[in-house]
């Protein structure tokens, strides 16, 4: 089995691997996993600085194009995605929200096309930064080892 290499987003990454001690991604042969990627912007200097969009579809955007740039370091794409974990804070009590629901799901079919992942999609009480609504984990096959 080929060694685990791990990856740091350029912008926000290096800032993460040295407030909190984590990685970005990690590829073990044509396998490519994310760690949750939000909707922050690509640089912060200071973690409990992160601000997000005002819209939730920005952040939902922001999140997806963040996952995008974690791929691509490890040398994956979004056409490489075969599962997604998204975790969202709820608009209401009963369900996690037709916005969060509508937003992922423009961004599938931007991003991937025809090509429809498995998701699993959780309602969580809080993520890990004030005003932070989602975040988003994925799976990625290459087709090709390291």
């Amino acid at each position: 089995m080929p060694a685990p290499e791990f990856f740091v987003t350029p912008g926000y990454g290096p800032a993460l691997r040295s407030a909190l001690h984590y990685s970005q991604a990690v590829r073990i042969g044509d396998r490519v996993e994310t760690s949750g990627q939000g909707g922050w912007g690509p640089a912060w200097e200071s973690v409990g600085e992160v601000a997000f969009p005002e819209a939730l579809e920005d952040e939902i955007a922001r999140a997806f194009d963040n996952v995008e740039r974690t791929l691509a370091e490890a040398g994956a794409t979004w056409r490489d995605v075969v599962a997604v974990d998204s975790y969202h804070v709820p608009d209401g009590a009963d369900s996690i929200g037709e916005a969060h629901n509508r937003a992922m799901a423009e961004q599938f079919r931007r991003r991937m096309g025809d090509r429809a992942p498995i998701w699993t999609q959780l309602g969580v009480a809080a993520l890990g930064a004030p005003g932070m609504r989602v975040e988003i984990r994925v799976t990625a096959l290459t087709g090709r080892d390291a």
